[in-house]
């Protein structure tokens, strides 16, 4: 009995050294932490064990990485849209209102307009389909003071 707490014990430590190895090179999403330990072996139940330690710590938080992600990629990428944003994230498993948070806390009014900016450079949505401009914006996820903002600049 003592040799399988022990045993155990050995299996979490080496899952959690592989964690913060992983959390060390890049934030990490809880889903996406779950599937690369699993992918390396790891047994699903250790996984969860660890997993919830490096909650309980902080070392792992998925608003965290959903803003860290958003920040990226507003400099290196070319993101479109906060929907881009907001279905690009929950694919990596972070949940739609972690997601929407993450977006509002980001995108200020100003970066918020650029985005659109970019969105409007990148994609000719007037010609694209047949969806009145607003209409095409408000469901891309701009807010309806940006919307007008730029309208107003025109």
């Amino acid at each position: 009995m003592e040799e399988e707490a022990l045993s155990f014990d050995a299996e979490c430590i080496k899952a959690e050294k592989i964690a913060l190895r992983l959390i060390a090179r890049a934030e990490q999403s809880v889903a996406g932490l779950t599937a690369k330990l699993e992918k390396r072996g790891i047994d699903p139940y250790i996984t969860r064990q660890v997993i919830s330690s490096l909650l309980d710590k902080k070392l792992l938080d998925d608003t965290r990485y959903a803003e860290r992600w958003i920040y990226a990629h507003l400099k290196v990428k070319k993101p479109l849209s906060p929907l881009w944003f907001l279905v690009s994230l929950e694919r990596r498993g972070v949940g739609k209102e972690i997601c929407l948070a993450a977006i509002n806390n980001v995108l200020d009014e100003d970066t918020e307009y650029s985005l659109l900016l970019k969105f409007i450079e990148r994609i000719d949505v007037l010609t694209k389909e047949n969806v009145p401009f607003k209409t095409k914006l408000r469901h891309e996820g701009f807010s309806p003071e940006v919307i007008n903002k730029f309208i107003d600049s025109k």
